[in-house]
């Protein structure tokens, strides 16, 4: 499925599966899942047979057949109008599945031997732990480890972009998707899925809705919404020796009626849309949650652990600046530290020649191209060029560069130490510049804090969560970055396990953790945390471990999917109030209407001046029923979040949604009241 597609609300092929899915689940076995609703069915049935038979109780009144007859139809189409909520949160989600489906083909894969001799195998046929190759063309079989080679994978079928991502052996970027297509080149490939578990048979299990589970907060709502219908049903039971002994006929259908207006079935027809609703929304930002408990929980996260390289910083150092020794030019550090860098195609290293070129310093680089480039690597902390004169030309890490000259019988510069001590309280990397045994100075290389970021964790103090930076940098470096991004806290020099650490010292202290991560190492952590959000390019053992996967890689996703937690949270809370106080304006428009012919005094309550006992509960039925889809928009696109305290958050849903649930009765069945009067007349239903 495309961008595009995932931000519609509703298509038309998800509206008409909808309406038939709808008309599927009025099975009972079904029902019987959602008890409120499985309450109003049961007295749909009941009064179908109350109009076949209308006076199976002794029910007497004029036209029962009739006014039974239309107590079961709005009773029906008020269950169907629930399901229908539910079957268009689905349809979304089958409406991906489908088009992921379409990518899951049964295609042919190079099985390897054992003296590297291919065989041709069909890819339903490989199995955990077999060795394939896949070449330019070749689509991957099932989910594995990159164990040689180096390709562009094609990976649009699950991600939606077009560009294509590198793989490569070894490190973090080694997991390789089902279903995706190398674009280039070759990789020899360790399988790690057995047939139909693939990462891609999860997620089109996960999005279809197919292993959705209720939540622990869905769970305990739902379990008061079935305490308040027994309630109201043990209310209802009561009030008929009440009436009998006021004089008010009351059949019962209308028993039927009144219960179903007075339980909660407006948040137990929305409950099940909301919950898919809230992992659709997550979906459709390219997050695979693995389960409906993820999302919630990322609604109740108050701490976020972050590491700092490509979560608050770029990840990729930037040369700044550069800071000569006492004797020496700014401009003789600059062209030196560009020859340095003429032949490393290092992000550091381009930036390097960059700047120089800024500062308008610029050489041949003819001249040294018979020069030999020395390589940096992690033993020797070092690159550089020698030059065919002899001259060796250093960059690299201040110690690295002083044992270099100390080696050649030079001497260190007094100042050396101040302007490297100097960048790292800025946040930056030193960068150490020397020619043979001379030291003429320091690059400063910059890892850059990613834009908006202060504003985004501000957001999230407001909504009461913790920001943890956690950096393998040194304490000064960690500080400054920590200063200039925002967060709350940091962590510095820090190792996988201060990690777990980390988040088991937040959560002895009664707080949900979340925390984003992609290699091996991270997945003891992302196991730990409440939320653990892997990246799509990370390692199976990440994925695995996590609770919810990153199609486009983006650690910073982790901020939006909280909110979109919350907003989950918050959708549910305001429409349950909503609910609770339709039920009470219901009371008021119903009971005064139904025994004020027998107690003239129940007229003072009879606040709307409804025109007949039938009139209200048909008018509340009709109601009750159609406001269940005039809230799915509400329910499916959820409830606007604002961060703000969680007092204010209330008290703005109470004002919004309690008042407006107490209102919107009032009004709405008082129009239906005048529409259908003329109605009931014509029926001598009046």
């Amino acid at each position: 499925m495309n961008k595009k597609d995932k931000n519609k609300f509703m298509s038309k092929e998800i509206v008409t599966k909808a309406i038939t899915d709808a008309f599927v689940k009025l099975n009972p076995a079904y029902m019987i899942k959602s008890p409120v609703m499985f309450i109003v069915e049961l007295g749909a049935a009941i009064t179908l047979i109350l109009t076949i038979f209308p006076n199976i109780f002794g029910d007497k009144g004029e036209n029962l057949r009739l006014y039974n007859a239309l107590v079961f139809i709005i009773l029906l189409i008020t269950v169907f109008f629930a399901n229908f909520a539910e079957s268009i949160a689905e349809g979304r989600g089958k409406a991906q599945a489908d088009s992921l489906k379409k990518t899951r083909k049964d295609t042919n894969a190079k099985l390897l031997g054992s003296n590297n001799s291919i065989k041709i195998v069909s890819s339903n046929e490989v199995k955990k732990d077999d060795i394939v190759l896949v070449e330019a063309g070749d689509i991957i079989p099932n989910d594995g480890e990159v164990i040689e080679g180096i390709a562009t994978v094609d990976e649009s079928a699950i991600t939606g972009e077009s560009a294509p991502v590198v793989k490569e052996a070894g490190g973090d970027f080694s997991s390789i998707t089902g279903g995706t297509k190398v674009v280039s080149d070759f990789l020899k490939i360790r399988i790690t899925a057995t047939p139909g578990e693939s990462f891609l048979d999860k997620m089109i299990s996960l999005v279809e809705g197919a292993s959705r589970q209720k939540t622990p907060n869905e769970i305990a709502l739902n379990t008061i919404l079935v305490s308040l219908t027994i309630i109201f049903l043990v209310v209802i039971v009561s009030l008929l020796p009440m009436a009998n002994y006021s004089g008010v006929i009351i059949n019962a259908a209308t028993l039927i009626a009144l219960l179903v207006c007075l339980i909660p079935t407006t948040i137990g027809g929305l409950l099940s849309a909301i919950g898919i609703a809230g992992m659709d929304r997550v979906t459709r930002f390219n997050v695979i949650a693995m389960s409906g408990k993820a999302v919630e929980a990322c609604g109740d996260v108050s701490t976020m652990i972050l590491d700092k390289t490509g979560t608050i910083t770029f990840g990729n150092r930037m040369a700044a600046d550069f800071y000569p020794v006492d004797n020496i030019s700014k401009n003789e550090l600059t062209k030196f530290a560009l020859i340095s860098s003429i032949k490393d195609e290092t992000p550091e290293g381009r930036s390097i020649v960059e700047l120089a070129n800024k500062l308008a310093i610029s050489v041949n680089t003819k001249e040294y191209e018979g020069c030999d480039f020395i390589e940096f690597t992690a033993q020797t902390r070092k690159s550089g060029l020698d030059l065919k004169n002899g001259t060796h030309i250093r960059k690299g890490a201040a110690d690295s560069i002083k044992d270099f000259v100390k080696e050649l019988g030079g001497i260190i510069p007094e100042d050396l130490d101040k302007i490297t001590e100097k960048i790292s309280k800025l946040g930056g990397t030193p960068l150490v510049v020397s020619v043979d045994k001379n030291i003429l100075g320091v690059i400063y290389l910059k890892d850059t804090v990613k834009p908006g970021l202060i504003e985004r964790f501000d957001r999230l103090r407001e909504m009461g969560i913790k920001t943890i930076m956690c950096t393998g940098d040194n304490p000064l470096t960690a500080a400054t970055i920590a200063k200039e991004a925002g967060v709350d806290e940091f962590v510095a020099e820090c190792k996988p396990e201060d990690k777990i650490a980390v988040i088991k010292k937040e959560q002895r202290e009664g707080k949900l953790v979340a925390m984003t991560g992609d290699g091996t190492n991270d997945a003891p952590a992302l196991a730990q945390a409440d939320v653990g959000l892997a990246m799509n390019s990370g390692t199976v053992a990440a994925k695995e471990a996590a609770n919810m996967v990153d199609l486009d890689s983006d650690p910073t996703k982790i901020l939006e999917v909280v909110e979109i937690g919350k907003q989950l949270l918050i959708t549910r809370g305001a429409l349950t109030t909503f609910s609770i106080a339709n039920d009470v304006a219901k009371y008021f428009a119903i009971i005064p209407a139904m025994f004020a012919a027998a107690i003239p005094q129940m007229n003072l309550l009879n606040i709307m001046r409804l025109q007949s006992s039938r009139s209200a509960i048909i008018s509340a039925l009709v109601f009750n029923a159609i406001i269940i889809p005039l809230l799915i928009p509400i329910a499916m696109k959820g409830v606007k979040y604002k961060p703000m305290k969680a007092s204010m958050l209330l008290a703005r849903n109470v004002l919004i949604f309690g008042f407006g649930g107490l209102i919107a009765p009032f009004i709405g069945i008082k129009i239906i009241d005048i529409a259908i009067t003329p109605l009931l007349k014509i029926l001598n239903l009046a």
